[in-house]
C-alpha cells in the first residue's frame, strides 16, 4: 500500500510539472525529437544491424528445421522460438523505428499501437525466450539425471506455445484498450504516445524481473559447475572454469549493457518529465535492443558445435547440388553442342560435296 501511495504521489507531481509547462504536447511531433544528423546515425544503425540480424536468425532457423536431430532437443526448440522472435525484431522495429523517427510518419492511435505491439512483442518473446534458455541450462546442471523427463519435447513445445500466448496478449494490451486517455497529456508516457505511464511500469518491471531470474540462473549455473569440477585437478579445471566464466560473464554483460539503459529511461519516464535531449538518447540506446537481436545468433546457436556441425552439412549438400546441377547444365551444353558440331559437320560435307546423286545422274 504504501509502494502505491508512493507511485501515486510521484505520477500525481509528474502530472503537476506537465501541466505547469510552457507548451504541452499536442501531436506526434513531440516525440520526434531527433535531428539530421542524429536522424542519419539512427538509420545506419538500424539498416546495418536489421538486415544483417534478419539473416543470421533466419539461417538458424533452416539449420534447424532442416535437422531431425535438432529439432527432437529442447534446448533447441528454445533457440529457434529465440531466433524467431529476434526474426521479428529486425523486421517490426527497424520499420516502425525508421519509419516514425526517419520519415516522420505520423499514424492514429490504433495503427501506431499497432505497430508498437508488434515491437514489443518481437522484443518481449526474446527475453521470454532468454529466460526458457537459461532454465533449459539450469536444469541440465542441477538435474542431470532427470533432465529428460524432466524436459521432454512435449514439455518443451508447450513452455515454447505458453511463452507466446502470453507475450501476444501482454504486447497488445494497448491497443486492446490500456492505453493513455488524454493521448499526449499525463499520465500518457513521454517516450510513447498513446501509452499509459502503468502500463509502461508494468512491462518494465516485467522485464526488469525476467532479467534477474536470468542473472540467478547463470550464477547458479557457474556456481554448480564450480563445484562439479572440483574433483578435477590441474590445468584441465582451470580452462573449464575460465572458459564457464568467460561464456556467462559475456551472457550477462551483453544483456545488461542492451537492455538496463533502455529499461531505466522508461522506469525514470514513469516518474519525471524528460527533456528532448533524454528523449534523443532514448532513441539511441532503443537501438541496442537490435543489437542485442543481433548477437543472440552467435552467442546461443553458432556457438554450439552440434549445429554448427549441421550448419556445415547443410552448406556442404547445398554445394553438392550446385555442383550436381552445374554438371546436369554442361553436359546439356556438351550433347547439345555435340548435336551442333555434328550438324555442321554434315552442312560441310554437303557444301564440299555439291553434287548429290540426282547432280551426278544429270552429269551422266
Amino acid at each position: 500500500m504504501a509502494w502505491r501511495r508512493h507511485m501515486g504521489h510521484l505520477v500525481f507531481l509528474k502530472q503537476n510539472v506537465c501541466l505547469d509547462c510552457a507548451s504541452l504536447c499536442n501531436s506526434l511531433q513531440c516525440y520526434m525529437v531527433l535531428n539530421g544528423s542524429e536522424k542519419k546515425a539512427i538509420s545506419s544503425i538500424c539498416l546495418i544491424a536489421g538486415p544483417v540480424t534478419f539473416l543470421e536468425n533466419i539461417l538458424v532457423l533452416l539449420v534447424i528445421a532442416s535437422s531431425t536431430t535438432l529439432r527432437r532437443r529442447p534446448s533447441y526448440l528454445f533457440i529457434s522460438s529465440l531466433a524467431l522472435a529476434d526474426t521479428f525484431a529486425s523486421c517490426f522495429f527497424t520499420i516502425s523505428f525508421l519509419d516514425f523517427h526517419l520519415h516522420s510518419k505520423s499514424d492514429g492511435p490504433n495503427i501506431y499501437l499497432f505497430k508498437l505491439g508488434g515491437v514489443t512483442m518481437a522484443f518481449t518473446g526474446s527475453v521470454g525466450s532468454l529466460l526458457l534458455t537459461a532454465l533449459d541450462r539450469y536444469l541440465c546442471i542441477y538435474q542431470a539425471s532427470n533432465y529428460k523427463v524432466l524436459l521432454t519435447h512435449t514439455r518443451a513445445k508447450l513452455a515454447i506455445v505458453l511463452l507466446w500466448c502470453a507475450t501476444v496478449i501482454i504486447s497488445f494490451l494497448p491497443l486492446m484498450g490500456w492505453r493513455c486517455a488524454t493521448k499526449f497529456h499525463p499520465p500518457c508516457s513521454l517516450l510513447f504516445p498513446y501509452v499509459d505511464d502503468h502500463y509502461l511500469a508494468f512491462w518494465t518491471g516485467l522485464q526488469l524481473v525476467v532479467l534477474f531470474l536470468i542473472i540467478v540462473a547463470y550464477v547458479l549455473i557457474l556456481w554448480k559447475a564450480n563445484r562439479h569440477e572440483a574433483s578435477v585437478k590441474g590445468q584441465a579445471r582451470m580452462r573449464m572454469d575460465i572458459q564457464l566464466a568467460r561464456t556467462f560473464s559475456l551472457i550477462l554483460l551483453i544483456l545488461a549493457v542492451c537492455w538496463l539503459p533502455v529499461l531505466s529511461f522508461m522506469m525514470v519516464d514513469v516518474t519525471v518529465i524528460l527533456t528532448d535531449k533524454q528523449q534523443r538518447m532514448f532513441a539511441f540506446c532503443c537501438t541496442l535492443c537490435l543489437v542485442n537481436s543481433c548477437v543472440n545468433p552467435l552467442l546461443y546457436a553458432l556457438r554450439c558445435k552440434e549445429l554448427r556441425a549441421e550448419l556445415f552439412a547443410l552448406l556442404a549438400c547445398c554445394k553438392a547440388c550446385r555442383e550436381r546441377t552445374l554438371g546436369n547444365t554442361r553436359g546439356q551444353r556438351k550433347q547439345n553442342g555435340s548435336g551442333i558440331s555434328k550438324k555442321s559437320k554434315d552442312q560441310a560435307v554437303s557444301d564440299s560435296n555439291p553434287d548429290t546423286i540426282s547432280e551426278s545422274i544429270d552429269k551422266q
